[in-house]
């Protein structure tokens, strides 16, 4: 019974191929719309993971200054200095290490290329705190940071465009007036989550970045690496009591320092890409109900068109049941087609778009499942009302239709 019903409901959309294409439209462009957005979203919140995760996990960034700025425009807060890294690395709980930095800038020359780069002066540790594995080479040792020597680790950008596939370590390049030797090439990393190019640096001992870059003893960034078994945010708290006390900041003065932690800023994006692409869907959403009204305003002119088909079937021994499942399957079927047409489309537009978004693409099976199934009960709904009107017809007055 409901083989063959299902066979003559599809017999009719056969018959009528265009207007079935036109109604079945909403229904195709929500559940494209919706499978689009929502994959879209999942790679953009992946992507966004992955570049916050590239600054490194379990890490406390303190800079001076309120923000990632200076501060308002009161007076020019201090920097830090290697007294405040070894407080920090002997008197705060569940700290692994801490990595100093003073950065400077310059152009780097070798042969006929040159390139302008950032200058990165840190310690040992720095590698410790947020493991950056090197394609080539190795490390600087603790005695060539505490000498200071002329030696420096680059990223792959500085490398493409100072040696282009040459081999890199054991040579030399000017960057300033300092000629340093290359010991090691780090990975490619690509873009930070706040679109700067991590790659684009040379990284050099603390001690002689700022003997012959920054010609001070002052640090502006320090990388604080935490121990996973300890709660962050007491770490985060005992490091603020500890940094205000060194900077003699009392009662109800504000902080003139912030300490950034890279979880926190991970989540917090993640989470406002989340509810936007759920807003989007929502808003995509909003096809499926307008494709669903398509149908029954179809469905009532079929019912209309039929008045005298449905007469014979009564007049003939059919029962209510039996009309009123004809055309819920035919509205049923025309859901789940338009359902079909478009998950394919959702797919084939999700696999184009995200390389432009520079984002991953991540098939989601559920949302697909969920669009599907919305898109059917969707038929279910809208197709019951024509249907039960089909079937609660006179055979009489059905049978004198013109």
């Amino acid at each position: 019974m409901f083989l063959t019903t299902l066979v003559l409901a599809l017999r009719e959309i056969r018959r009528h191929i265009l207007r079935s294409f036109l109604t079945i439209l909403g229904i195709v462009i929500g559940v494209s719309a919706v499978v689009t957005m929502v994959t879209l979203g999942n790679g953009a919140t992946a992507a966004v993971k992955e570049q916050i995760s590239s600054l490194g996990t379990n890490i406390l960034q303190v800079r001076p200054g309120q923000g990632f700025g200076r501060g308002g425009g009161g007076a020019t807060p201090p920097n830090f200095d290697l007294d405040d890294v070894a407080a920090i690395r002997g008197q705060v709980a569940g700290v692994r290490a801490v990595a100093a930095q003073a950065q400077s800038s310059g152009t780097a020359i070798r042969n006929a290329a040159n390139w302008s780069t950032t200058i990165n002066g840190t310690t040992a540790d720095y590698f410790d705190v947020q493991p950056w594995p090197l394609t080539s080479g190795r490390v600087f040792t603790r005695a060539e940071e505490q000498a200071g020597k002329a030696v420096c680790i680059i990223g792959s950008t500085v490398y493409d465009n100072l040696f282009r596939g040459e081999e890199a370590v054991g040579e030399r390049f000017r960057i300033r007036d300092l000629s340093c030797q290359v010991i090691g090439v780090l990975s490619k990393r690509g873009q930070s989550g706040f679109g700067g190019d991590q790659d684009d640096v040379v990284i050099m001992p603390l001690k002689a970045v700022q003997r012959r870059f920054t010609g001070n003893r002052e640090i502006r960034l320090m990388l604080v690496g935490t121990d996973p078994a300890y709660d962050t945010a007491a770490i985060q708290s005992s490091l603020q009591s500890l940094l205000r006390e060194r900077r003699r900041i009392n009662g109800g003065k504000e902080d003139d320092f912030n300490i950034f932690d890279t979880k926190q800023i991970s989540d917090t994006l993640t989470g406002t890409t989340t509810i936007l692409t759920r807003i989007v869907t929502a808003v995509a959403g909003i096809s499926l109900l307008v494709g669903g009204i398509g149908i029954m305003n179809i469905m009532l002119v079929s019912v209309t068109e039929r008045t005298r088909e449905i007469g014979i079937r009564l007049a003939i021994g059919a029962v209510a049941r039996e009309v009123l499942l004809q055309f819920l399957v035919e509205a049923v079927a025309l859901a789940c087609l338009g359902g079909i047409l478009g998950l394919i489309l959702g797919f084939v537009a999700s696999i184009s778009i995200a390389p432009l978004m520079k984002a991953p693409f991540i098939f989601d099976p559920q949302i697909n499942l969920i669009a599907f199934g919305f898109s059917a009960l969707i038929g279910v709904v809208f197709g019951y009302f024509p249907a039960r009107r089909a079937a609660s017809l006179n055979p009489i007055d059905a049978l004198r239709h013109e």
